[in-house]
């Protein structure tokens, strides 16, 4: 479905609502949605962190939560 015709679809199906609601979380997540979009305008430097973070995740270069905690303990203690 294009985005459109989901839009459409969308405005028709809360025309039909009479669900205060429902039609308030949507509102409420439309709003959260649309802020986050103009919130997060990444740099160059940025995105390539993001990348070279997703290839270490992928090489299995990372600590599990658990991990991290043991060495954050550690460090605190020290």
């Amino acid at each position: 479905m294009k985005t459109k015709d989901i839009k459409k679809q969308l405005i028709h199906e809360i025309n039909l609502s009479d669900n205060k609601r429902l039609l308030e979380e949507i509102y409420r997540f439309l709003n959260l949605e649309n802020e986050f979009q103009e919130a997060f305008i990444l740099s160059s430097e940025q995105k390539s962190a993001i990348a070279e973070a997703r290839s270490q995740i992928e090489n299995g270069d990372y600590l599990t939560h658990d991990e991290a905690n043991r060495d954050i303990e550690k460090w605190l203690n020290k």
